[in-house]
């Protein structure tokens, strides 16, 4: 059975003292038993949130790593950094990155492997904007995104990952994503893995969607077949908010 994961991407939010305040609000919650909820937190964050964070249903991840070992990348973050902190998830190839940082699929395929020889589990990020949704080459852009970035891997390597669908078209440009058409994709998503992989493989891998979820939306994107839970921005801020979205599988 595969994972039901609710996580929150905090990107470049809250003080110190307001993530604190979150993350006790969230330890303090009757959180269900069968849901994993990481927290992608702030660098500065990482050592203190994941020594707070014991219980392994409650854990953080890194919201990038950098992809060279060491050197002189001032202001980067390396894998062995994370790893060594006890961090076991990286969000690798959100849209924000892809989009102000330029970050190619062939950069992400090394992220990825890099990640994975240090044992850290990736979020991998993947979706289409408005302009390519509207030419209906969706499937084909966001499976060639994978196909790019993940399908050197082993089937071995490859179920340790996490996808996270974005459709960057829903997300803050007026436009509006329905379950039906979450499904559709994670649907498209699962299949493309099942023609390289198999079908068992693509069957235990989690794909979570990241298009603008909240406590009113959250319960149906999540019924839906093919939806394992959500990549969480602006939710994920409020503790109220994202403790709905938690009861929402």
């Amino acid at each position: 059975m595969r994972k039901q994961i609710a996580a929150g991407n905090w990107k470049m939010n809250l003080t110190f003292e307001e993530g604190k305040s979150l993350l006790a609000a969230l330890k303090s919650a009757n959180r269900p038993s069968d849901v994993k909820t990481i927290l992608g937190v702030p660098g500065p964050y990482l050592k203190t949130f994941q020594d707070s964070c014991d219980d392994d249903s409650l854990c953080v991840a890194a919201q990038n790593i950098h992809h060279e070992l060491k050197g002189a990348y001032t202001g980067e973050t390396s894998v062995s950094m994370v790893k060594s902190i006890g961090v076991r998830y990286v969000i690798i190839g959100h849209s924000e990155r892809r989009e102000y940082q330029k970050e190619s699929n062939a950069l992400l395929k090394t992220k990825v492997d890099i990640a994975l020889e240090h044992d850290l589990s990736p979020i991998f990020c993947c979706g289409e904007s408005l302009e390519i949704r509207k030419s209906g080459s969706q499937n084909a852009f966001v499976s060639n995104q994978l196909k790019e970035s993940l399908f050197h891997l082993s089937a071995e390597d490859l179920s340790k990952l996490v996808i996270a669908y974005e459709p960057i078209w829903a997300i803050g440009t007026g436009e509006t994503a329905s379950p039906g058409q979450a499904q559709e994709m994670h649907h498209a998503l699962r299949s493309f893995i099942g023609e390289t992989y198999g079908q068992e493989v693509a069957d235990g891998i989690s794909i979570l969607y990241g298009g603008s979820v909240k406590p009113a939306n959250a319960k149906e994107i999540f019924s839906q077949a093919d939806v394992d839970g959500g990549l969480v921005g602006g939710a994920s801020l409020k503790a109220e908010d994202f403790k709905q979205i938690i009861h929402s599988f």
